[in-house]
């Protein structure tokens, strides 16, 4: 064994003992009997053996193996056990990123299951832990959709409680209302607000705009002449050129218009198609640079700089988004009864009324707020992401909302509204293909592409998230003007008995006095 190893107590026994104690490896079915020939006929070396029969080849041995070119890089590490593999990784032989890649489609458990073990022996500050004995599971999950998708250096998956709140009539139609959150009160509020909607007989929507955006940063040697490329993007030859190229890439990507910016030589040109089912951050990005090669052929000088130039805006707060639209914009109303606001809700439509516009219009216009004329969407939409497969980094601007109240028939019922220009959601692509999302999909009867319509299923969606936020809103808003919001979070999302633990043994520390 080198010195490298021993210095970090890597010894073969040490190892394999390790990795029996942490039951990352269970010999049974993780550690072979070795072959008693190679491929070339030569006899194997005698097997050490250890407490339970545990052995560990040499690194030399085990290098032979792996690099015989008679066998796939699959087949041979079949023939080595979980520490022998883990001897490789340890040497450089192996890439822990490409684990996965290397047992094939049939072995990723087992490749998570080693990646986990390499973990444990990464260098670590005072204040980190190893995964022996973790709570992270691994076993049982379809890692087959993960690879090359969703996530890369997999060491198991997190899971997050899902409620159902509702149901929730939306446009004539019951939808259970699903929100993947470890916030409490949170369901439950939201269900209360689903029932007060219902009573009035449901929320109605209007999709206003569909059309996700990308939106390059192209330099050209003057601003003269990036002057002159603005004036032709924006003339019909420009456009007719830029939308034959973009819309040659994908059956589903329709460009909808082009919005260009100047600043000193720079020209920023923003994209805005209908991508179907999909979100379609993909789909745009490959019609964009499509796009921009054709622009090329008329302007050579131009350089592109950045295929997203921030001018789209992705996953960050912008103006544009606000007044442009990004994604499915919607429009969702209901009016709520009197007397469901005074026994449901435990408040008056007037108290309402003037809270939200104290509260979600002036107080968030004093903050300087971009699309944050609301009380929590970002709650509502940010669980319904989770759930269903979103992006959820992308509900910075997806839970842009403005929150409306007024009184009607003459004061007696609440007319409420939520717009949300914003909310960029697909069922088919990225989280969508994990099998819970999936599941979850399938309860709302839009799991993958809309088999008649193209972009249905997404678009129902989003009118099920802003209906689902607008119940969010009501409810939140009622506990805040009936002064029951503490009392709720102290009852249901601050008990003492679902408060974990310190991590035991404590991490060491100066002694206070």
């Amino acid at each position: 064994m080198s010195s490298l190893l021993q210095s970090q107590a890597f010894s073969a026994q040490a190892l394999a003992l390790k990795l029996k104690q942490t039951r990352l490896v269970n010999p049974a079915d993780s550690l072979p009997t070795p072959p008693s020939c190679s491929s070339s006929g030569t006899t194997s070396p005698p097997v050490q053996t250890y407490e339970e029969s545990y052995f560990l080849r040499s690194y030399e041995e085990c290098l032979a193996i792996y690099e015989d070119a008679s066998r796939s890089k699959a087949e041979a590490l079949g023939m080595l056990s979980d520490e022998e593999v883990i001897l490789l990784v340890d040497r450089g032989k192996v890439a822990p990123y490409a684990l996965e890649k290397l047992f094939g489609m049939d072995e990723l458990e087992r490749a998570v299951r080693i990646r986990r073990a390499v973990v444990c022996q990464y260098p670590r500050g005072s204040n980190t832990k190893t995964l022996e004995g973790s709570n992270i599971p691994y076993e049982d999950y379809d890692y087959a959709q993960v690879l090359g998708a969703c996530c890369e250096n997999v060491i198991g998956y997190v899971p997050v409680p899902l409620g159902i709140a509702g149901p929730l009539k939306i446009d004539g139609n019951m939808y259970p209302i699903p929100m993947a959150t470890a916030e409490g009160t949170l369901v439950a509020s939201t269900s209360r607000g689903c029932k007060a909607l219902n009573a009035g007989g449901g929320v109605s929507t209007v999709l206003t705009n569909d059309a996700m955006t990308r939106g390059p940063a192209i330099d050209f040697p003057s601003a003269v002449m990036a002057g002159r490329a603005k004036v032709w993007v924006d003339s019909e030859e420009g456009h007719t050129a830029l939308r034959q190229a973009f819309e040659s890439t994908s059956r589903f990507a329709k460009l909808k218009s082009l919005k260009t910016a100047i600043a000193g030589r720079t020209l920023y040109v923003r994209f805005a198609t209908s991508t179907g089912d999909a979100m379609g951050m993909n789909m745009i990005s490959k019609g964009t640079e499509k796009a921009l090669d054709a622009m090329k052929e008329f302007f050579p000088a131009m350089v592109v700089l950045a295929l997203s130039g921030n001018y789209c805006t992705d996953k960050k707060p912008a103006a544009i988004n606000w007044i442009e639209g990004r994604g499915k914009s919607i429009v969702a109303e209901a009016v709520v009864p009197g007397k469901v606001v005074t026994t449901v809700l435990k408040t008056t439509v007037e108290a309402l009324c003037n809270l939200n516009i104290k509260k979600n219009l002036i107080g968030s216009a004093m903050a300087g707020s971009i699309g944050g004329f609301n009380a929590h969407a970002s709650n509502i939409l940010t669980a319904i992401f989770l759930a269903t497969g979103q992006d959820p980094a992308q509900n910075v601007e997806s839970s842009m909302c403005m929150t409306l109240m007024e009184p009607v028939n003459d004061g007696e019922d609440l007319l409420m509204t939520v717009t949300m220009p914003c909310i960029e959601v697909g069922t088919v692509g990225g989280g969508t293909v994990l099998g819970p999302q999936q599941g979850v999909l399938e309860m709302l009867g839009i799991k993958g592409a809309h088999s008649k319509q193209p972009g249905s299923n997404a678009q129902t969606l989003a009118r099920i998230i802003a209906s689902a936020v607008m119940a969010g809103e009501l409810s939140l808003l009622s506990a805040l003007a009936a002064g029951h919001l503490i009392r709720a979070h102290m009852a249901h999302n601050r008990s003492q008995v679902n408060t974990p633990a310190a991590s035991v043994p404590v991490t060491p520390g100066p002694r206070t006095f």
